[in-house]
């Protein structure tokens, strides 16, 4: 009989790499290959407008069949529109006047991984990406024309924070339109990434009207500049609402037309995410809300553009010259979780772990317990994984000592494969029997290693979506758990541990099974040559310890390491 330990081992790797094949083709725009999402059924979405800037009216206007009278276009570009910087210790924005929107955001703390001396930018408008926030006003049933984030608004405020000052506001007010006056408050404040928006319209017409104020974010539907091709992270809208909690929706699905997620709720939050950052719209809980994603064309010359997440609130009708304030938050920022779960339910979900969330979720807060002590994340990485050994020790202990005793018997099992190669059945007989006289439980090795995989991949997770390992140093030439090792030495290091551990293990009586213990660790190590540092760092620590522990076993049990090295012949 073949070494049922090893084949459980093959499998679990052989699922791990169709995993990995899967999100290799969903990365390059595929459907996945062995796990596709269920079928949906089509959003009831209008299609991507053909019109050019005009287009960005939020679709529901179209929907409602409410658009904007055709007069009101050429009286709100009389005025030339400006873009103008507003700083804070954190934060460098651009804002247009056109509709007061926020069209570029720089982090003055946070630097390019292409161009470590220049700035992250998120927000853009330019050539190469298109990313914006903006918010703007939807009229009545009754139609007609409204301030929208196309109308040309006068600006006040200062530009900078200045010393000692806390807080930066900015105001846009736009001239009246269809009736309507809209004036809108950024207020910036020090050290945080989240940005108040107070939205005060005012009726300045002599019937009521009962206008919608819209919120959105328009993304072009490219990866993030320097993405990974060896994995995969989740570039795209999001909607939260708490009946059907984090919503991701991939950029293909809005172009099928496939899309599925909350359309109406009275709490929730829309985002648009990527790697390491991501941007939010937040209504208070309580203010109703509908949410749409659908494409729109702006005439950008960036490709595969645009995508547009919004969310419209419908306002209390307004009696003449009465006015009616919205207050909302737009976050801009990198995806910090205690940041993001202070500043409202469900928003740090944007850092996504995937399906383990409850393990990575507190394997984070630990990590993060362990850097506000030893203040280096690559160390606060070693020191998890210490823990977590310890945490699993006795596990491994039982997996270790059941490799030691198969390797105890394995001369016997090769001499008996000899001697009985002619005779398959016999020799499986003779293999049991051998199993039962010398007590070795083939499965006893296994299985405290599958538990403590999802463990692993979480970890996995964990230092994969932690912005904090962005640009944040280890020691000496590692100046970036982020990034791959510019010399190449951890991954050298991962593989020789890789194969010191392949080494240490009893050799499988199959011939081929012994070949394939060699050739599939080093191929796989090839990919840790592509991955972050600190994903490299982690596993090395794991094997590490993984060998000091089986080391030890051994030697208590009797078993004296032996290094079991491949024969190619």
């Amino acid at each position: 009989m073949n070494d049922i330990r090893r084949t459980i081992l093959w499998v679990i790797f052989g699922f791990s790499m169709v995993l990995l094949w899967d999100q290799w083709q969903i990365h390059n725009g595929n459907k996945a290959t062995f796990f596709p999402s269920p079928a949906k059924t089509s959003a009831p979405a209008t299609a991507a407008p053909e019109s050019k800037p005009d287009s960005l009216v939020p679709a529901a206007v179209a929907k409602a069949g409410v658009v904007p009278a055709a007069p009101a276009a050429p009286a709100v570009q009389v005025v030339p529109s400006e873009r103008f910087e507003v700083s804070t210790d954190v934060l460098k924005l651009t804002f247009d006047t056109e509709g007061g929107s926020l069209v570029r955001s720089e982090f003055l703390k946070h630097t390019d991984m292409a161009d470590k001396i220049r700035n992250f930018v998120l927000l853009d408008d330019s050539k190469e990406r298109v990313y914006l926030a903006q918010t703007g006003v939807i009229p009545g049933a009754a139609g007609g024309a409204s301030p929208t984030h196309k109308t040309v608004m006068t600006v006040g405020g200062d530009r900078s924070l200045k010393e000692g000052q806390d807080e930066l506001v900015i105001t846009f007010t736009s001239p009246e339109v269809g009736g309507l006056k809209l004036v809108k408050t950024y207020t910036l404040r020090r050290g945080v990434y989240d940005i108040a928006v107070k939205h005060e319209l005012t009726n300045a017409s002599s019937t009521p009207l009962s206008p919608q104020l819209y919120l959105q974010l328009v993304r072009d539907g490219n990866k993030p500049a320097g993405e990974s091709s060896f994995y995969s992270t989740f570039t795209g809208p999001a909607v939260y609402t708490e009946a059907k909690k984090y919503q991701k929706v991939e950029f293909s699905e809005i172009k099928k037309k496939t899309a599925t997620f909350e359309k109406e709720a009275d709490n929730g939050y829309i985002a648009m995410v990527q790697h390491y950052f991501a941007t939010a719209w937040i209504l208070p809980t309580g203010t109703a809300r509908s949410y749409s994603l659908d494409g729109v064309d702006i005439g950008s010359t960036t490709p595969d553009c645009c995508y547009r997440a919004t969310m419209i609130s419908p306002l209390p009708a307004l009696e003449p010259g009465k006015t009616h304030t919205v207050g909302a938050t737009l976050f801009v920022g990198p995806q910090e979780e205690k940041a993001l779960a202070a500043l409202a339910p469900g928003l740090e979900l944007v850092k996504d772990y995937g399906w383990l969330t409850i393990l990575a979720k507190p394997l984070y807060w630990l990590l993060d317990k362990l850097h506000s002590f030893i203040q280096n994340w690559g160390w606060s990485i070693v020191a998890l994984v210490l823990l977590l050994k310890i945490a699993f020790y006795w596990l491994n202990a039982k997996a270790y000592a059941s490799m030691a005793k198969m390797k105890a018997v394995n001369p016997k099992i090769m001499e008996m494969r000899e001697r009985l190669k002619d005779n398959p059945q016999q020799m499986q007989q003779e293999m049991m029997r051998i199993y039962r006289e010398e007590k070795v439980n083939p499965m006893g090795g296994c299985f405290p290693i599958m538990v403590q995989i999802p463990v692993f991949i979480a970890l996995y997770w964990v230092l994969l979506s932690s912005v904090e390992m962005r640009n944040a140093p280890w020691l000496g030439w590692i100046q970036d758990l982020s990034s791959p090792d510019p010399y190449y030495i951890l991954p050298l290091i991962m593989a020789m541990t890789t194969m010191l551990q392949t080494a240490l293990n009893p050799a499988p009586p199959d011939p081929l099974q012994a070949k394939l213990m060699w050739y599939m660790p080093l191929a796989f190590s090839v990919m840790f040559f592509f991955f972050p540092s600190g994903l490299v760092l982690y596993w090395i620590t794991n094997n590490i310890l993984s060998i000091a522990q089986q080391w030890i076993i051994n030697t208590r049990m009797g078993v004296p390491p032996q290094f079991n090295l491949p024969k190619f012949k």
